[in-house]
């Protein structure tokens, strides 16, 4: 790991991430199998998805470099247990295949649509992280009646809502910089064809470091209720991140009002990736709010 840090001080806590999620999980011993697994055609790709447990459906949307295990393996165990856990793999992660279309968030959320109609769920929980938590944003604006209820963790619907820093460190990232990182050792792992590595690598830094923004007037127009959970030290730009609970209907005095639908939740002392570590916090906030 010293050999990929040296010189490239931005990208540390990137790969720092990788290393925390890919060691925590890894680490957890066997995972829970699912009850079911495959392909869905759509949009010229198969993307790949996993199901656990019974109940209503619950859709997961894992982050950026990230596949399912790394992303939700502390929380199916639990999720399960009273729900059906519909985990996704994007384009070109996990064990859904690279392809040369446009990495786009419309795209991807158009991808979770098209496997829902095949697992014939007409409509569902969503939760989302970074990368998944946008998508899921992007699910809600295109499609509203396929969110019941939408949980966003550590996420935003338009790039602006990363502080500057965290915008800059993805503008600067070169793809030699994951050579022999935890993210290419997961890839290694579960990808169908390990060639196309830094082609999806080359894709990913494009995606990440293109501007996005959803709009706040569809933000307000989302009639679902919404739980935000963010980490005080996360990487979101906290004002930003107020504005858009403030779009939700929240941040009111609600002992001379009604209480809010939709909910937000800061944990102290968390960054991007421990947030996710966190594992009985996610799961009461989760269990509180989708009940």
């Amino acid at each position: 790991m010293k050999r990929v840090f040296k010189g490239s001080n931005f990208l540390k806590p990137v790969l720092i991430i990788a290393l925390l999620f890919f060691t925590v999980f890894q680490s957890n011993g066997q995972q829970l199998k699912p009850a079911g697994s495959g392909y869905v055609p759509v949009n010229g790709i198969k993307v790949y998805y996993e199901v656990y447990g019974e109940g209503k459906p619950l859709v997961l949307l894992h982050g950026a470099f990230m596949n399912i295990q790394m992303n939700w393996g502390q929380l199916i165990p639990e999720l399960s247990k009273t729900r059906k856990v519909i985990a996704i793999e994007m384009q070109g992660h996990g064990h859904t295949q690279y392809s040369d279309r446009k990495l786009d968030l419309a795209t991807m959320a158009s991808d979770v649509d098209g496997v829902m109609n095949y697992l014939k769920v007409d409509s569902a929980d969503v939760v989302g992280y970074s990368m998944g938590g946008s998508i899921a944003y992007q699910l809600i604006i295109q499609n509203p009646k396929r969110v019941k209820k939408l949980v966003i963790i550590s996420s935003t619907y338009k790039s602006t809502g990363w502080a500057p820093q965290v915008a800059n460190a993805f503008k600067n990232m070169k793809p030699e910089m994951f050579a022999n990182s935890p993210m290419k050792t997961a890839y290694d792992a579960t990808a169908p064809d390990k060639t196309k590595w830094n082609k999806f690598v080359e894709q990913m830094l494009a995606f990440v470091g293109s501007t996005f923004d959803m709009g706040d007037s569809n933000i307000a127009k989302i009639t679902s209720p919404v739980l935000i959970i963010s980490g005080d030290n996360d990487g979101l730009d906290k004002v930003e991140l107020a504005k858009t609970y403030q779009l939700l209907g929240g941040g009111v005095a609600a002992d001379m009002a009604p209480m809010p639908k939709s909910h937000l939740a800061v944990v102290p002392s968390q960054s991007h990736v421990s947030l996710m570590m966190q594992t009985n916090i996610i799961l009461g906030y989760l269990n509180d709010f989708l009940k």
